[in-house]
């Protein structure tokens, strides 16, 4: 019998990829809930600075990082992106192991968000642009946190149509597909390489040794 095409769970999600994830949800979340206190300013510049370097991270992972990981996997036009969110309001489903074309635009749409909120983010701790560019950093995090929303929802209405716990996968690495479809190297030392990077970060903005982005 070819068991290579069988079902089965299959590593697909990386170990940095995974660490991104969950680290970024950390440091948005930490990051809004700081928002508004006076008391608490240095640990939301430590969440949103942090929070900016896991994506640029990303970006670079997205070049260099293993199959499901690259941009060039998940990233489509506009034209199939179009006719993939029209698939699935008729019920189809996506194919793919890894982010589907829609999946993909909220993932690069926070992404080029949290950039611009760490920017305005910046601007705003150096007093550029007076009171309009707070305005302007508030706005697209309340944009920002509405992508969330809907990715969230998004995540949790697909695990149902596919029958698949996709939060699940995001923490196990792992969905059902064919052995062949299965990444070789979880690459933990990568994950663990940006988890000591972030956490060195965020000591280093909390603690004021990085006065130039705090002051």
């Amino acid at each position: 019998m070819n068991t290579s095409n069988q079902k089965q769970s299959v590593l697909i999600w990386d170990f940095p990829v995974r660490v991104f994830h969950w680290l970024l949800v950390i440091s948005f979340a930490g990051a809004w809930l700081t928002s508004e206190s006076e008391a608490q300013q240095m640990i939301h510049y430590a969440f949103g600075y942090s929070a900016c370097a896991l994506v640029l991270f990303r970006i670079a992972w997205g070049v260099v990082g293993t199959r499901y990981a690259r941009f060039s996997q998940f990233i489509k036009g506009p034209l199939e992106t179009i006719r993939h969110i029209k698939a699935l309001l008729t019920g189809n489903q996506h194919l793919g192991l890894g982010h589907n074309p829609a999946g993909a635009l909220a993932m690069i749409s926070l992404m080029i968000l949290i950039l611009i909120i760490g920017l305005t983010g910046y601007w705003g701790v150096k007093e550029y642009f007076g009171d309009f560019i707070g305005d302007v950093h508030d706005a697209v995090a309340s944009l920002a946190m509405a992508v969330v929303m809907i990715h969230i929802a998004a995540a949790i209405i697909m695990s149902f149509i596919q029958k698949e716990n996709l939060i699940r996968s995001m923490v196990t690495g792992k969905k059902l597909g064919t052995i062949n479809q299965e990444i070789k190297f979880p690459m933990y030392f990568v994950g663990i390489g940006l988890a000591l990077i972030w956490a060195y970060i965020f000591y280093l903005v909390i603690s004021g040794s990085l006065p130039a982005l705090t002051q």
